[in-house]
């Protein structure tokens, strides 16, 4: 088993083991259908391989690692309301409002906003939650874009919408980590870079699949931002371009990878995973 799979098990474990709070009453159950229905958690495993090569121990890092997969299933949950993306399939099972409702939804939702904080709020200090609160902003910003959006947007559109609505999240995964390692401010720029890079090439991967992908493969509802004439990478300049793209920035991610004063190799194969992925 290679330590990207060690991290993915750390971060499952954790997860499963979480200790919601007793108010949440009959909410526990909806809470934990969302949270645990399956996923890659490649959001804790950025997280913890990036602490780990500054010199964290993964597991201190759990809880930080754990509430950014907390703040993505809250915005899975919330994007499949009917208000939103309207999907009743999610992770290869019906999505949170179709099993329960939308008036438990939400409140799932929005108990899993909560408990992020409350795990990112029990680091040494509280850079890891001012980074998720404003990556947690940007995400809800971007998403807001997307829904607003007329379907005539160029390149530079695009790109500004996905490095708010995936971009962001994914990029905290990274600055999370280097708040919690106390890196210093000037030797954070190279790291934030790779960040970036890493959620662009998780999204432009995502429309890929999203046009060339099944329902039993994705685990959710294909075709849908074509079908709602939003735009994507596949639609904005083809499948064919899109996977050159892609493969264009996985060697950019690559090459700040391997200029990064750390021994980076999970990142780097965790980076593999996410351009290589089908689901």
């Amino acid at each position: 088993m290679s330590r990207l799979d060690d991290l993915r098990a750390l971060a499952e474990e954790h997860l499963g083991g979480l200790a919601l709070c007793a108010e949440l009453g009959g909410l526990d159950e909806p809470v934990r259908y969302s949270l645990l229905g399956g996923g890659k958690r490649i959001r804790p495993v950025l997280c913890l391989a990036t602490g780990e090569a500054l010199g964290c121990g993964a597991r201190e890092l759990l809880p930080v690692a754990c509430s950014l997969e907390l703040v993505h299933t809250f915005s899975l949950v919330h994007d499949d309301l009917p208000a939103l993306d309207d999907d009743d399939l999610r992770r290869g099972q019906p999505s949170a409002h179709a099993r329960f409702g939308e008036g438990i939804a939400i409140l799932a939702g929005d108990a899993l906003l909560a408990e992020a904080f409350r795990l990112a709020l029990s680091a040494p200090s509280p850079g890891p939650a001012r980074e998720l609160a404003a990556a947690t902003l940007g995400m809800i910003g971007g998403q807001y874009v997307d829904i607003t959006q007329d379907g005539a947007v160029d390149a530079e559109a695009l790109a500004a919408l996905h490095r708010l609505k995936t971009g962001k999240l994914l990029g905290a995964c990274v600055r999370c980590a280097l708040a919690y390692a106390d890196l210093g401010e000037a030797e954070r720029e190279p790291w934030h870079a790779f960040g970036d890079d890493v959620g662009l090439l998780f999204q432009i991967v995502d429309d890929i699949l999203d046009a060339t992908g099944t329902a039993e493969e994705l685990g959710k509802t294909p075709g849908k931002d074509e079908a709602a004439g939003k735009a994507t990478y596949v639609t904005l300049f083809g499948l064919a371009r899109a996977r050159e793209i892609a493969d264009e920035v996985r060697a950019r991610v690559e090459e700040r990878l391997a200029a990064l004063p750390a021994d980076t190799s999970t990142l780097a194969e965790l980076v593999g995973t996410i351009r290589d992925r089908r689901a």
